[in-house]
């Protein structure tokens, strides 16, 4: 099994197609790693004749029959399993719920098998994983720090590879901030894209339940699973018909991307995160996004109402006559967080109500001249020690870039982004408007390819978008030693039409290399030379044959599509220059490469 890509859906589905494991066997073990589990993951599991049960519906059905057959998952301990009690992070709360929650009986239905109930910071209340009276839930990388929350047990099981995605509830970055944590893609879809029917409220008219995986294909999978419409849940909504498709052939390119303005960054004194930020900027634009400076403000403004406004009222409504009952049987911070609510009133509701409407206005006008916004999910991480000797002030830092999301009604995607000096995750949020979860999932997935980091804490390497892996057979190399290099100007005609960097290599030594006459954009000319020739910096690309002749059309004289022989002896297709065009050129062939011809010129 070590061999074998075990850790996410795509991975086990082909590894049953295949016969190289079974559900009995498979799901047995997963249930005991889950049972070994050394952070504080789980609050209950199943036991073994429950699991056989669940093995027993699987029977008489394969990978072919379900599209999530045999596939092991986790589920946040307030939203309901009918075989174990719901807690909500609270033993006094406990109860036995009779049913699942609508969106664990569509993945059942869909051949899931749930492996038990994941710790979480109390009622959901909370961005650190600490909360909790079965212990604070540690990273997945280094256990002296915080796991994020309040999704903390959904999001390291995943991370740990026990399971191969869970479910998460989202109200002010719980889907979010606990995947920038530990290295895996955490999706809050739009606000009713996935029901709340049988989840435990924390601020019922904003709570999202939220995914959590190691692929963006993984997720597109299950969003459309999870995400079926329930008539019974009044906070749902139907998808518009008119909403985008998962299309991963979107991606980036071209698309433009609002950058709060430096001034409004916050990193709270993490250099690390600071520059890893800026990194992915540069990677974001190296795919062929526009970035596009915003100002954040609006957004900030609306992120403190959900907190310091009267919002916090339907955390207390959510749990009233617990509460009243006896709140001394909440956690101390919880109890003063929900607490808080008690001078709340009718008018001070109202009030927050339109300063939200007035930012409402503001940041949609923002987001309607883009693609798509990108922050930090976080701006730094803590220790459990620095949290629990400063609860309030380190998870309201931490939820700087989260707190407005489903007040301003946008969805969004966290994504890894990097790794800081401590060796701790660090991870960007992608966000747009309602509906906007295909194109969020389509740039995700390409920036994690760009990526490449293997998945969560495991060492299984990240395998390709699906899109990619079925168009590996029909695909052409492609040679490009010019303005298609990554990251120069037409680039991003090859990130349009789906192509991926193989490698960075060099022709065979039996090339001359010009600076065409004009431009911009300013272009090579590569032309044989058997005598007289050197070896050319190139890089190679896959593309996909169908898009090659678009690609083809594009090509203005004296340029054109040949073969060119590279240092290891292959023939590639590739740009080649006609004979004419080196009379008005400049030969640069002892530069040995576009990007140094480029970097010889005056600034």
């Amino acid at each position: 099994m070590s061999e074998l890509n075990l850790v996410t859906v795509s991975g086990v589905l082909a590894a049953y197609a295949e016969g190289k494991i079974k559900p009995a066997t498979f799901l047995q073990q997963k249930l005991d790693d889950a049972r070994a589990d050394k952070n504080n993951c789980w609050i209950s599991l199943l036991s073994d004749e429950q699991l056989s049960a669940y093995v027993a519906a699987l029977e008489d059905k394969s990978a072919a029959d379900l599209p999530l057959y045999g596939v092991p998952f986790a589920i946040k301990d307030n939203i309901d399993l009918a075989d174990l009690p719901t807690t909500a992070g609270c033993k006094e709360y406990s109860y036995q719920p009779t049913e699942s929650a609508f969106v664990v009986a569509q993945l059942i239905a869909a051949g899931a098998v749930p492996l038990g109930k994941t710790n979480l910071d109390q009622f959901a209340t909370g961005l650190v994983g600490t909360r909790s009276p079965w212990g604070a839930v540690s990273n997945s990388f280094d256990a002296s720090y915080i796991s994020g929350g309040s999704s903390s047990g959904s999001a390291v099981s995943v991370a740990t590879g026990q399971v191969c995605f869970s479910l998460g509830t989202d109200t002010a970055g719980s889907g979010r901030v606990p995947a920038a944590f530990n290295n895996i893609v955490g999706m809050k879809a739009s606000k009713g894209r996935l029901s709340c029917s049988g989840v435990v409220p924390a601020c019922k008219s904003l709570d999202c339940v939220t995914l959590f995986a190691h692929t963006t294909d993984d997720i597109e999978r299950l969003l459309a699973i999870a995400g079926a419409y329930d008539g019974n849940d009044c906070y749902a909504r139907p998808q518009p018909l008119s909403s985008e498709s998962y299309l991963p052939q979107q991606g980036l390119a071209g698309k433009a991307l609002g950058v709060p303005k430096a001034s409004q960054l916050a990193f709270f004194g993490n250099e690390s995160a600071s520059e890893l930020f800026a990194e992915s900027l540069q990677q974001l634009s190296q795919q062929g996004a526009t970035l596009v400076e915003v100002d954040f403000e609006p957004f900030l403004q609306a992120a403190k109402l959900l907190y310091e406004g009267p919002w916090v009222a339907e955390r207390y409504a959510a749990i009233q006559s617990f509460f009243e009952a006896d709140s001394s049987r909440c956690l101390p911070v919880i109890e003063t967080i929900i607490g808080g609510a008690q001078g709340k009133t009718a008018v001070d509701a109202f009030n927050a109500m339109y300063k939200l409407q007035a930012y409402k206005v503001q940041c949609d006008a923002i987001l309607a001249e883009l693609d798509a916004i990108v922050t930090p999910t976080a701006g730094t991480i803590y220790t459990i020690d620095e949290v629990n000797a400063d609860p309030i002030t380190l998870n309201s830092n931490i939820g700087y870039y989260t707190n407005f999301m489903n007040l301003l009604d946008y969805a969004a995607i966290a994504v890894p982004a990097g790794f800081q000096t401590t060796e701790l995750p660090f991870g960007i949020t992608l966000f747009a408007d309602a509906w906007q979860d295909g194109a969020l999932l389509s740039m995700a997935g390409q920036l994690q390819q760009a990526y490449g980091f293997k998945l969560g804490a495991t060492e299984v390497a990240l395998p390709p978008l699906a899109e990619q892996a079925e168009a590996a057979a029909e695909t052409v190399e492609l040679v490009v030693c010019g303005a298609h290099l990554q990251g120069l100007p037409l680039n991003h005609q090859l990130l349009e039409r789906g192509a991926t960097l193989l490698e960075q290599t060099a022709t065979s030594a039996n090339y001359r290399f010009y600076a065409l006459a004009g431009g911009p954009p300013f272009r090579p000319g590569l032309i044989r030379d058997e005598a007289n020739g050197a070896a050319i910096a190139v890089e190679v690309w896959q593309m996909p044959v169908a898009h090659l002749g678009s690609f083809l059309a594009g090509i203005p004289q004296p340029l054109g599509l040949g073969k060119v022989e590279l240092a290891d002896g292959r023939w590639c297709i590739s740009f080649i220059c006609e004979g004419y065009a080196i009379e008005s050129a400049t030969e640069i062939t002892h530069l040995g490469s576009w990007r140094q011809y480029l970097e010889s010129l005056p600034s």
